[in-house]
């Protein structure tokens, strides 16, 4: 188990290291083509999303709550609590007979310096077909827990591995 900082990967170019994002997190606006596929069909679609920056995590993408298809995303009970943004409440994602229980998540009332959060939908790629960054397949965060998306354009390492936890 590993209880210090573990050494950063080499950062090239073009891309940003997680260890210099700051903890507690910070939100950035990104204007990349975000896509997410499920069931066989696209369920979301936009270039105005949110990136949560932890250090340690890769990007967790928000997206706006109007970019989901209709029907795609059905409230369910349960929620958890960040330390950081507040409650969470889940959703299942549907489409057509496919249903990802609990796989995306977004903050009703979100702590004040989380605000831009509202209205906004994050979704977990180890459950969906695959979630796209221009065009890029982004590689789901291991641990089960977290929901960061790995793209080339982030170095690790990432929280979520073998012997992580108290990174």
């Amino acid at each position: 188990m590993t209880s210090g900082r573990p050494v950063p990967d080499p950062v090239g170019p073009g891309q940003e290291s997680v260890w210099d994002y700051p903890r507690p997190p910070a939100v950035r606006r990104s204007d990349e083509l975000v896509e997410v596929w499920f069931g066989g069909q696209l369920v979301a679609r936009t270039r105005t999303s949110l990136q949560v920056l932890e250090t340690s995590h890769p990007p967790t993408y928000y997206l706006p709550r109007s970019c989901f298809a209709d029907g795609v995303l059905r409230p369910v009970a349960g929620s958890t609590v960040c330390e950081w943004k507040g409650r969470a409440d889940y959703f299942d994602v549907v489409a057509g007979e496919h249903v990802a229980e609990r796989a995306a998540w977004h903050y009703p009332r979100p702590v004040a310096r989380y605000d831009l959060l509202l209205g906004h939908v994050a979704v977990t790629p180890v459950s969906m077909d695959g979630c796209f960054v221009d065009g890029e397949r982004a590689r789901p965060q291991t641990g089960g827990f977290y929901g960061g998306w790995i793209t080339d354009r982030v170095a690790g390492p990432f929280k979520g591995g073998p012997g992580s936890r108290f990174w």
